[in-house]
């Protein structure tokens, strides 16, 4: 499909994140994908699959959440992502609004929810495509139990996750609370959320979601001489 023949927005993510903001507690307006560029097919087969926890992943005890600190970057060094963080807050529509096409290599944080490290689960949401090549959460759906997230927040620490599920959630029959909820309560936890399934070219979105669930595992601080 041609630049002109696509329709424009920015609605692949914005099915699965404007629940995720009604879990938030937030009275959205806007429910329904809109469009978005689909230059690439998101690298995930069929509108249904469950990576989940694999038997026999060992997976590390959770450190207890820290003070709320907000971030600055994710690295997710598995997949060879390192990028900035922009703290991102809801479109016109009442969704939330992922980083603007002409930042792919970006990631946008929900700045009305939790922080990275802190109690709850923390949103960041990036594009899997744009009109012409990948963006910077193309592998996202590649990610495995006991693969290591990183981000690095505002006061210099850098708090460690631990991916301990992924799943694609299809657009259709859509559960917000399994896919965003806290999955065990008084633990710092994120989801990274991206596009997958297949492009709908009739309605110009994604059939689903990609959500990598993580847990706290390990926080390092800066110390001065």
């Amino acid at each position: 499909m041609s630049a002109d023949e696509r329709p424009s927005g920015t609605g692949r993510l914005l099915t699965g994140l404007t629940w995720a903001v009604l879990l938030l507690g937030l009275w959205l307006w806007g429910r329904e994908a809109t469009s978005g560029p689909g230059g690439h097919s998101a690298p995930t087969t069929g509108d249904v699959a469950a990576v989940g926890r694999p038997l026999g992943v060992a997976l590390p005890p959770a450190h207890r959440p820290v003070e709320p600190v907000k971030p600055q970057r994710l690295d997710i060094p598995s997949i060879g992502v390192s990028a900035p963080v922009v703290p991102r807050g809801l479109d016109r529509t009442g969704a939330v609004d992922p980083p603007p096409y002409e930042m792919p290599r970006s990631v946008g944080w929900f700045d009305r929810g939790a922080k990275p490290g802190a109690d709850g689960a923390a949103l960041l949401v990036g594009h899997v495509d744009t009109r012409s090549k990948p963006a910077v959460f193309y592998d996202l759906s590649s990610v495995r139990p006991g693969a290591k997230v990183r981000i690095t927040r505002a006061d210099g620490s850098v708090a460690e996750f631990t991916v301990d599920d992924v799943q694609v959630f299809p657009r259709e029959h859509f559960d917000p609370k399994q896919a965003y909820g806290q999955h065990d309560p008084d633990r710092a936890e994120l989801r990274l959320i991206t596009c997958g399934g297949a492009f709908d070219r009739k309605a110009g979105t994604y059939t689903a979601n990609v959500v990598v669930s993580a847990y706290l595992t390990a926080v390092t601080t800066t110390t001065t001489a």
